[in-house]
């Protein structure tokens, strides 16, 4: 697994270099942006190295995947503009990576399976419930509309955090089976 994280790492790296140097005469907040991806890529890394916060492998996979699928694809190559769907994929996504990392933090000494499942739910929803609010003060301070209100309200933040759930919701479902087993 630490080879396919090293590998996800390098192509996710390479692309970002790649569409950084596309785009060094489109100014200075698309190369900032493009840049951005190699924070976000090596988080992981850096954690452990400056924190010690030690991931395990599975996260850091699921990591690399949602910052290829939201920042690269999403982001830079546009996609999100071209494809409606595929903002509601990497917030189903998302609900899946939350509920894995939400797994990571259950209270030890809590035996009881369904309290497991409703707080790895529960872990989900504030995250996506946290993102959204991310993105609308976001929107205030810097006058975008990545929530696209001004085309559907509140409809695309709603589908956003349902979709979350919904991949917390599997995620959850595959622990349980897991659990019970």
């Amino acid at each position: 697994m630490k080879k396919i994280n090293i590998g996800l790492l390098v192509i996710t790296l390479v692309c970002s270099f790649i569409a950084i140097l596309g785009e060094l005469d489109r100014g200075i907040v698309i190369v900032l942006k493009d840049s951005s991806i190699v924070l976000t890529a090596t988080l992981p890394y850096i954690l452990n190295r400056l924190f010690k916060v030690k991931l395990n492998d599975g996260v850091i996979f699921v990591w690399l995947i949602f910052i290829f699928l939201a920042h690269y694809m999403g982001v830079t190559l546009e996609v999100y503009n071209k494809w409606a769907g595929f903002d509601k994929v990497v917030h189903t996504f998302s609900g899946i990576l939350t509920a894995y990392v939400g797994m990571l933090f259950l209270p030890k000494g809590i035996n009881k399976i369904w309290f497991k499942v409703l707080f790895i739910l529960a872990f989900s929803a504030m995250c996506a419930f946290l993102w959204e609010t991310f993105e609308f003060v976001c929107n205030i301070l810097f006058g975008g509309d990545a929530q696209r209100v001004a085309e559907t309200g509140v409809t695309d933040t709603m589908m956003d955090m349902i979709v979350a759930f919904i991949g917390a919701s599997i995620f959850s479902l595959g622990y349980y089976i897991k659990e019970k087993n």
